[in-house]
């Protein structure tokens, strides 16, 4: 958690819950009226907030002691729970549904992660994973300029996506539904620059996205960023995203049912 601790500081600057991803968690989890829901690793609470204003009750919990604080200061109002994943301070059967945005690729275990969710579920109710997977992870053009930062955030998702980990965990999957970043995203997150690549430009932004903030090599990022700059003022970068180009979506709502 010390890397969420130093995201924490400055993550509200670039990150915020995108209306349209909204609808579709809303949409996915198909939340019960008077029920709690659950939302799992929530950070400083964006999408926590949204859907407690969308009339959803519900409750957000993330380990991070900072993105906890953040939460609370900007939505005293909404229920938070500082608590580890893999084991929930809640009953069987609290939760009439959860989702998770982000998340599973930076839990220790995400398998006993979900086990606990499942736990604290009712039977029937909505599991909803917004999250990318290794296909679309080496399909996005910042592979082109972050070799290693890439790799390396790349690899839990080889090492486990949502529907297999969701399955280990025994949950049946119901549906996927691909998600391509557009042009009007409005939650900054690490591809969100896909149609706006000076966006990276700004350590802003950076800051609030664990591939670069967790970068094991930082020469390469800067090398990383020299290079961009240098390939949008000369046009390259054009034919750099064109040779990237694919039909499989960049992110992935993954819905579990209990």
């Amino acid at each position: 958690m010390v890397l969420y601790d130093r995201i924490g500081i400055t993550y509200d600057a670039t990150r915020r819950a995108d209306p349209y991803l909204l609808s579709r968690l809303l949409y996915h989890l198909r939340p019960s009226r008077y029920r709690l829901h659950l939302d799992l690793g929530c950070g400083t609470g964006n999408y926590t907030s949204a859907i407690h204003r969308a009339g959803v009750r519900i409750i957000g919990v993330d380990l991070s002691a900072l993105m906890h604080t953040r939460a609370f200061e900007k939505s005293p109002d909404v229920a938070l729970c500082r608590a580890n994943a893999e084991r929930l301070p809640f009953r069987a059967a609290t939760f009439a549904g959860a989702f998770s945005t982000f998340a599973h690729h930076h839990m220790d275990d995400p398998v006993a992660a979900f086990r606990e969710v499942a736990r604290t579920l009712t039977t029937g109710a909505h599991f909803v994973i917004l999250n990318s997977t290794a296909r679309q992870t080496h399909g996005y053009w910042l592979n082109e300029y972050f070799p290693l930062a890439m790799k390396k955030a790349i690899a839990p998702f080889e090492r486990g996506e949502a529907r297999e980990v969701l399955r280990d965990a025994g949950f049946r999957i119901v549906c996927e539904e691909p998600y391509e970043v557009a042009g009007d995203l409005q939650d900054l997150f690490l591809y969100s620059g896909k149609h706006k690549p000076e966006m990276y430009l700004n350590p802003m932004v950076r800051a609030g996205i664990s591939a670069f903030a967790d970068a094991s090599d930082s020469n390469e990022v800067e090398r990383g960023v020299a290079q961009l700059g240098a390939d949008i003022k000369s046009g390259r970068i054009t034919d750099v995203m064109h040779s990237f180009e694919h039909d499989r979506g960049d992110y992935m709502f993954t819905v579990a049912q209990k």
